[in-house]
């Protein structure tokens, strides 16, 4: 009886972990690809929302597209349901086949939802490969799902962000290529740590300008580089675009030279921009933009966090920054800031970690 009921037991595990997608197939294709199930002719309607919203375009200093939209009728969605980013989209009330698909696959009360024009997204993680998002759009009729799509923008695009910055960091992040012991210098001298991969050098580290640069393919043509800069008992009053333009120009001038100590690097006037957001909890500003030679010559994209911690009453500026001028740079500069969001302070550290990496530093 006990063997049979721990058989038995065994059996509902399976399944659960099953349909939790442990067992599941990693979902496959371009990070930056999403598949479109649509008629194509409600595509072609919806097509310059969808546009606005996904194919939203980022200068490196080349114009790139942070998703690319692949249209595909619903009778070939059997060939992409292993894909990493799918969205199906039709108008509720239409007859066509990807509405139809859409009107059999809601139960009841969410078929309520969007007859009410309440409920126009639905989103399944992990419904035919591991790591996968899908994404439902409609509404009772094609203007008001426009209309949804441009007014919920950003959180569309977020979500889509998200994941891809979760696989991003799941393919990136080894214990075994980490270099714990550079990680377990940094918590020691200064109480916070990044995750530093293995073909990453310490090439600079500063303790009286509060300054640490992490520097990659050195004198190659793909180098990345992350600096982490802190201002002590700081103020929030830190926190405006004006000044993390002149402490990144500051830090930058001092540290980022030509071999010949001719150059620097600034940031260039063009595409600039800074936005409000959420950095592990804390109020953030997060700015883009480029970097450039003050003697011109050469540039490229950097990325930038720039938070207060109240906790030790200090300013955090993570900078990440790509030279690559014979490639494309989306995916170069999604994992600069995949690297940056690895930060943490020592306060949100576990007591295991915090020993795993003094240990490392001895």
């Amino acid at each position: 009886m006990i063997k049979g009921l721990s058989f038995f037991i065994l059996i509902i595990i399976g399944i659960c972990l099953n349909s939790c997608g442990y067992f599941q197939k990693p979902a496959v294709g371009p990070e930056d690809e999403i598949i479109v199930v649509a008629d194509s002719s409600e595509y072609q309607s919806l097509k310059p929302a969808l546009d606005s919203t996904f194919e939203k375009i980022i200068y490196t200093p080349q114009p790139e597209k942070l998703f690319t939209l692949k249209q595909i009728p619903q009778e070939k969605l059997d060939q992409y349901k292993q894909r990493k980013n799918l969205i199906i989209i039709a108008p509720f009330n239409s007859s066509s086949k990807t509405a139809k698909f859409i009107q059999a696959s809601v139960d009841t009360s969410v078929r309520s939802g969007i007859l009410a024009d309440s409920v126009f997204e639905i989103t399944k993680f992990n419904l035919w490969a591991r790591d996968q998002l899908i994404m439902v759009l409609t509404s009772p009729t094609i203007k008001k799902l426009e209309s949804h799509i441009l007014k919920n923008r950003d959180n569309l695009l977020y979500a889509f962000q998200k994941i891809s910055d979760n696989r991003l960091y799941e393919s990136l992040y080894s214990s075994r290529y980490e270099k714990k012991k550079v990680e377990g210098k940094l918590l020691k001298e200064y109480g916070w740590v990044i995750y530093v991969e293995a073909d990453y050098q310490l090439a600079q580290n500063k303790p009286s300008d509060n300054f640490v640069w992490l520097r990659r393919g050195v004198n190659t043509d793909m180098e990345r580089w992350i600096f982490v800069h802190w201002i002590d008992n700081a103020s929030p009053a830190y926190l405006n675009s004006d000044s993390i333009r002149a402490i990144r120009n500051r830090m930058t001038e001092k540290f980022y030279r030509t071999s010949d100590d001719s150059s620097y690097v600034v940031i260039a006037g063009d595409y600039y921009t800074t936005s409000e957001v959420n950095f592990q909890g804390k109020y953030a500003l997060l700015t883009q933009g480029l970097w450039e030679l003050n003697t011109k010559g050469m540039g490229g994209p950097f990325i930038n966090y720039t938070f207060y911690d109240e906790k030790d009453h200090r300013i955090y500026m993570l900078d990440g920054s790509v030279y690559a001028p014979k490639y494309y740079k989306r995916n170069l500069i999604q994992q600069m800031d995949v690297m940056l969001q690895s930060f943490n302070t020592e306060d949100r550290l576990s007591k295991d970690r915090i020993k795993e990496l003094l240990s490392a530093a001895e």
